[in-house]
């Protein structure tokens, strides 16, 4: 590869924070992000999960430092970017994976399940851009993870919906705030994923998979894609790692809309 596309699309030297990384995006994320040349700080509050991504990222000749995160909480997302800087000195990457979603129709949906999907999704990115612009004093990208499903509303999914347009929303403020620091504040919104967070469609109560109905639900999905086509991890790790790095030094605040071609903006 010309050196000058190793140098746009590298991450050597760098260091690059990630929530959510004990499965799905979070964790391809944080290994791309190690390929590419960073060390890597890795947070979720599934800690098992973790040491696996930890593993793996070591496994790609990069250290990584975890810590255990719960992002609906400002003080540990602090605590985080503190990690980072304690064990780097630096902060240049900060993506904002982690999420969770809850389905309920409006009209039953209980207000606990609620709370919870925006103090994850929501207020959890919020402090992590809050942290991330802090604590970078050298430029640096932020990257927050928001959905289709902020573009495209779905019965059951009201919370979920709302939280991710919502992130695209602060995703553009944070842009117009941090810009003249040479902060760069983008978002991707991907389509369906084969992720654990989608697993609960095709899995029953004992974690035992239908592979039928995992078939049909993929089926009807590819169906409604110009690509005829699904994703996987990788597909929006390799959009992150391009707004991660310098190729997109003229990006920002920005929705990237990885999704098969189901919504076109």
């Amino acid at each position: 590869m010309h050196a000058e596309l190793e140098n746009a699309f590298g991450l050597t030297g760098r260091v690059a924070v990630v929530t959510g990384a004990a499965g799905g995006i979070g964790r391809q994320a944080a290994i791309t992000f190690a390929q590419a040349g960073a060390d890597v700080v890795i947070a979720d509050v599934g800690e098992p999960g973790l040491a696996e991504t930890a593993q793996l990222v070591e496994k790609e000749g990069r250290r990584a430092v975890v810590r255990r995160t719960d992002v609906s909480q400002r003080a540990e997302v602090d605590a985080l970017a503190s990690t980072s800087l304690d064990e780097y000195g630096r902060i240049d990457v900060w993506a904002n994976v982690a999420g969770i979603i809850r389905y309920s129709p409006i009209v039953d949906m209980a207000e606990s399940d609620l709370r919870a999907v925006l103090d994850v999704n929501l207020f959890g990115v919020y402090w992590g851009v809050a942290a991330a612009g802090r604590a970078m004093t050298d430029g640096g990208s932020i990257i927050n993870i928001a959905s289709a499903g902020g573009d495209m509303p779905a019965p059951t999914l009201s919370g979920y919906g709302m939280s991710k347009a919502a992130v695209m929303h602060l995703t553009k403020t944070a842009a117009t705030e941090l810009g003249p620091r040479g902060i760069r504040v983008n978002a991707i919104a991907p389509g369906f994923i084969e992720t654990p967070m989608v697993a609960p469609y095709y899995t029953d109560e004992s974690g035992r998979e239908d592979l039928d109905a995992k078939a049909r639900i993929f089926e009807t999905r590819r169906a409604q894609s110009p690509l005829s086509a699904t994703g996987e991890p990788t597909d929006i790790s390799y959009c992150m790692l391009y707004l991660a790095a310098d190729a997109s030094r003229f990006v920002t605040g920005q929705v990237l809309r990885p999704n098969g071609g189901v919504f076109m903006a």
